[in-house]
């Protein structure tokens, strides 16, 4: 089995996904588990789809260049819209993290990680679905099947990366990782690559990200929260 090289981890070129439908595509070598939790929890009446799976690195930059320029709501840890012209560039760029990654820093970019939602449960609402934590939790289209997913993930091969909040990346009960897959690519990743191919981006607010990058690695990227004053 190949490493995996600073080009493929940081969502700037793949080589081994596979297209599974609905313009969703995984890691090849993380499919076969996917389909087979996915059957089994249509076999316990829950309709686990994808809402995002592999995104590249030009993608992850427009989704942050639009929250930097006030185009996309961007959310505090409780999930409720902030006013980005009230923010310094410093807490705005925090904000942002909180809920996405960094071009190069995400886990989509590796397709061994994506979002899943009940879709029946969903529509049945015929409403608005926005991803947060709420509505995983009790009383939320999601719950049952987010309880599902704490029993019988791991049998699958699969785990939370952001069961918890540490500081850095918020909760997120609807994002999976593909435990032995990804494992290669945490592994692959370096500040060096990651600082090269931002100079090299069109991202917003490049020269603050520079300025606070060793921070921002270890906190968002590496997840390990908020271990350094920033």
């Amino acid at each position: 089995m190949s490493p995996v090289s600073d080009n493929q981890w940081l969502g700037l070129h793949n080589n081994y996904l596979v297209d599974v439908g609905t313009n969703h595509r995984l890691h090849r070598d993380v499919v076969d588990d996917f389909t087979a939790m996915q059957q089994a929890a249509a076999q316990d009446g829950l309709d686990l789809q994808l809402v995002s799976s592999y995104r590249d690195f030009a993608r992850q930059t427009a989704i942050f260049n639009r929250k930097w320029r006030g185009e996309t709501a961007i959310l505090d840890k409780n999930s409720q819209p902030l006013r980005p012209d009230t923010l310094s560039d410093e807490e705005k760029l925090h904000a942002i993290l909180m809920w996405s990654a960094l071009p190069g820093g995400s886990r989509h970019h590796w397709g061994t990680d994506f979002d899943v939602y009940d879709k029946t449960s969903v529509e049945k609402l015929n409403g608005r679905f926005d991803l947060v934590e709420s509505e995983y939790e009790r009383g939320g289209p999601c719950y049952l099947l987010a309880c599902w997913l704490e029993q019988h993930m791991a049998r699958f091969g699969f785990f939370r990366p952001f069961s918890e909040s540490t500081g850095g990346v918020a909760r997120e009960p609807w994002h999976l990782s593909h435990s032995a897959v990804s494992k290669r690519f945490e592994k692959a990743r370096n500040i060096q690559a990651l600082e090269n191919a931002l100079s090299e981006s069109e991202i917003e607010g490049k020269a603050t990200i520079l300025a606070l990058l060793p921070s921002l690695y270890n906190r968002y990227v590496l997840n390990k929260g908020n271990t350094s004053a920033v």
